[in-house]
């Protein structure tokens, strides 16, 4: 077996089509739907409407929600910060951070302020989980953001850990107000296409909605059970 390779494919199918007592299946066609709903929720709304629609949400899954614009920004970020208490931050090594204007200017200045910095570095390979495991707040981008669930999409790649987002207590989305789309149907619709073109896609696709909760329990929401416990989305107005 070569890992990363898949083998005994066929051979695998063949058997258990076999013990079905059927016909192997070789390939499925997607049925042609007479109504698609989905494509209707929100489809008329504007930019502004859906910021609008995104701030009621972050309400009910306890998300805090602060609008800004670039040059704004990094003061945002800073006073969640001090909010939070952090003294340590991990993030992704991505382009946006300098676009952004926070390459050269809140990320280089919080470790004069002794706040710790790690930026996600693919050599760096387990030591990148550590500092995730370590960090007060994981601060990432938004890279695709559901209105109607309060979701943000985030690809991973070698420079994008999704232990930025999972590990620490608390978590800070950077969501330029372009990435904004209605709801799940638009995201799933936008990786089809990659798909389908032959892109190369995120390793992982993350879809948080707000910190972690759980009801599992007698149907009694919990709030932080098995990552941040809290989160604050950052609206930026970037168009």
């Amino acid at each position: 077996m070569v890992a990363g390779q898949i083998t005994n494919r066929d051979s695998f199918l063949n058997t258990v089509a076999e013990k079905l007592g059927r016909e192997r299946v070789k390939k499925v066609t997607k049925p042609l739907w007479m109504t698609t709903p989905q494509y209707d929720v929100l489809k008329d709304a504007t930019p502004d409407e859906l910021v609008q629609v995104l701030k009621k949400h972050c309400e009910v899954i306890h998300t805090q929600f602060i609008e800004t614009d670039s040059k704004e920004l990094p003061q945002k970020i800073r006073e969640v910060i001090t909010q939070y208490e952090v003294g340590s931050v991990v993030t992704w090594k991505d382009k946006r951070h300098k676009e952004f204007g926070l390459e050269e200017g809140l990320l280089h200045q919080l470790p004069e302020e002794d706040i710790d910095v790690h930026i996600w570095d693919p050599a760096l390979k387990e030591k990148n989980r550590e500092a995730a495991e370590k960090a007060d707040v994981g601060i990432t981008f938004s890279d695709i953001t559901l209105a109607e669930s309060g979701t943000v999409v985030l690809f991973s790649s070698e420079n994008k850990g999704r232990s930025v987002s999972l590990l620490p207590k608390t978590y800070i989305a950077i969501v330029p107000k372009s990435t904004l789309v209605p709801r799940m149907t638009q995201a799933t619709s936008y990786i089809n296409k990659q798909v389908q073109e032959g892109e190369k896609i995120a390793s992982c696709i993350d879809f948080i909605t707000g910190p972690s909760n759980s009801a599992d329990i007698e149907l009694n929401l919990i709030v932080g059970v098995h990552g941040p416990i809290k989160a604050t989305y950052i609206l930026v107005e970037d168009k």
